[in-house]
């Protein structure tokens, strides 16, 4: 929905900024890639941490790590190996690694994108090298009752999943570039 003092465009792309009249343009942008194949989510959130001075700034190796089994404390590896044993009961299918892989880089954002049958999703992961932050944003798209079925219970855990496993990634990668 647009109304005149937040408008909103049909389509966010990387580098558009939102603009409004009684501001002068001056009005705080926000962008991921995320938003551009998924411009009006069912779901949507975005995690930012700080990461400490001496980190690699790649995007990529960001994504990498945040994805890693080995960023993911047990409590997740054991949350992701229920989730492969009981969503064939509903028809979807078991995810591999590869729904994580990442699809391209543009700039400080990396990209993954995996399309199934209950759902699209997003999820941007992105470092200023700047100001020491890790952002990752996800979007999802949810099909039919099989998607809302599933995203359910992972609507509540997803924010913290995400944290988890970026402090994991940090730890990871502020070890190894000590």
């Amino acid at each position: 929905m647009t109304t005149p003092d937040c408008p909103v465009p049909s389509v966010l792309q990387p580098g558009l900024r939102l603009q409004s009249a009684a501001d002068g343009g001056t009005a705080p942008a926000f962008r991921s890639l995320v938003f551009v194949s998924i411009p009006a989510p069912d779901y949507a959130d975005v995690i930012v941490l700080p990461v400490p001075a001496g980190c690699p700034a790649d995007p990529r190796l960001w994504a990498e790590a945040v994805f890693s089994a080995r960023s993911a404390p047990a409590w997740i590896r054991l949350l992701m190996g229920l989730r492969q044993a009981v969503v064939g009961v509903i028809g979807i299918h078991r995810a591999t690694t590869a729904a994580f892989a990442v699809a391209e880089v543009l700039g400080e954002e990396a990209l993954i994108n995996t399309d199934d049958t209950h759902l699209d999703f997003r999820c941007g992961v992105a470092f200023d090298a700047g100001a020491r932050l890790l952002r990752v944003t996800t979007a999802v798209r949810l099909k039919g009752w099989r998607g809302r079925l599933y995203f359910a219970p992972v609507r509540v855990l997803h924010p913290l999943v995400v944290h988890a496993m970026m402090a994991g990634a940090i730890r990871r990668l502020s070890r190894s570039a000590a």
